[in-house]
């Protein structure tokens, strides 16, 4: 899948990354509105398929090496209006750590139960349905 954009802008590629039962949340240092515990993502950049976007900004952000497993689909996200999709990927390699510090503050991984203590106003549907199979309770 290419990129596309809303208003000019370039999408955002999130990568939602299970590993032992749990999701891996980052915490931007600066809030977009009410975003700021989220998936590592970050801007497709002309050329890359959204799925290598994820792959990268996860390598970037948090220093794990992971792969593109499944694609759960794409949106324009209701509170930001940009272009998002999102990316299923399993760790290849590494430990997650804020490898990132001028873009993120911290890092957690979420059980199924917490992910809504982190993210209050909800995941998009496919990937809430993702979630809701993959996660331990």
């Amino acid at each position: 899948m290419t990129q596309q954009t809303t208003n000019e802008r370039p999408g955002i590629a999130a990568a939602v990354i299970v590993s032992e039962g749990r999701v891996l949340l980052v915490r931007r240092r600066v809030q977009e509105g009410q975003l700021s515990w989220q998936f590592p993502a970050g801007e497709v950049e002309p050329g890359e398929a959204e799925e290598d976007a994820a792959v990268r900004e996860t390598r970037e952000e948090t220093g794990l090496e992971v792969k593109a497993s499944k694609s759960l689909g794409s949106r324009i996200h209701p509170k930001t209006q940009r272009r998002m999709s999102y990316t299923a990927c399993e760790v290849v390699s590494g430990t997650a750590h804020v490898a990132d510090p001028d873009e993120l503050a911290e890092l957690a991984w979420c059980s199924h139960s917490e992910v809504p203590e982190h993210v209050p106003y909800g995941l998009y549907e496919p990937v809430q349905q993702y979630l809701d199979g993959i996660l331990t309770q």
